[in-house]
This record gives structure tokens, sequence and C-alpha cells, in this order.
């Protein structure tokens, strides 16, 4: 992976555990601070790929430690582009979940346990898919780094 300003694509590749998610968000974070991505987008691009990770993780490998995950990132233009891809089971319905907005006008045991993270992606991202092919999910996530 080069470091170049602009260069080439930032390729992570992880297991499916906290410590292997934490460390690859490190790793994609510093490629693009080496590409000079807009400082101010990190933060998004970082809350984006720690919750589609967390999800891979809960969902699709149901916590198991062992699967195998890929993150294959560019830049285009003032777009940052990811492709999340996975060997787990599929998403519910073949689908991304529309997730629902946190309602905090409620008591703390009648919040429903959930959901907030599909939420918060696709309010943070200007394009999502989802795709199944090959017994692998494609995940792909694109945000403005404007």
């Amino acid at each position: 992976m080069g470091h170049e300003a602009g260069s080439g694509p930032v390729n992570v590749r992880l297991k499916s555990d906290n410590l292997s998610i934490r460390t690859a968000l490190g790793e994609v974070i510093d490629a693009l601070k080496a590409r000079r991505v807009d400082p101010d987008a990190l933060g998004s691009v970082e809350i984006v790929l720690a919750e589609a990770l967390n999800n891979v993780v809960e969902h699709a490998y149901a916590m198991r430690d062992d699967g195998d995950i890929e993150i294959n990132g560019q830049i285009a233009g003032d777009m940052l582009l990811f492709d999340i891809t996975d060997e787990g089971a599929p998403m519910p319905l073949g689908e991304v979940p529309s997730g629902a907005p946190a309602k905090l006008d409620v008591g703390l045991d009648d919040m429903p346990e959930g959901g907030f993270g599909w939420f918060l992606i696709r309010q943070m991202t200007e394009d999502l898919t989802y795709l199944r092919e090959g017994g692998r999910n494609h995940l792909s996530l694109t945000l403005s780094v404007m």
C-alpha cells in the first residue's frame, strides 16, 4: 500500500473479532491520513466502518472470531468508496436493514436494542448497497469527504 497523496487502494484483511476490528480501523484511518483525506471526514469513516464491521461480527459470523473479512477502499474525487466482504450468513431478506432512529422519549427499560447502527450508517453515507454473490456478502459504502 503506497503512502503518497491519492495513491492506490486501501486493502485490509481481518478476522471477525473485536481486537482485529480496532486494528483494521486504525490501518484504514492511517492509510487515509497518508493519502491526505480531509481530517474532518475521518471520524465519519471510522464510525461507519466500525458499525458495519461490528454487524458482520455480530450477525454474519454470529460472534465467531475465525471469520474472514476484507475491506477494500478507494478515493474517487471527493468520495470514499468502501467494499466490505465476508463469507458469513446473508443479510435477512437479502437486503440492508432500514434501521430506526433512537427513540429518546421512552424510559431506559423500554428502549429497543439494536437497529440504530444501520440508521447511523444510512445517515452518514451517500450510497449503500448490498449484494450476496458466490457465498460472499458485499456491502458497498460511499462517503463524501467534503
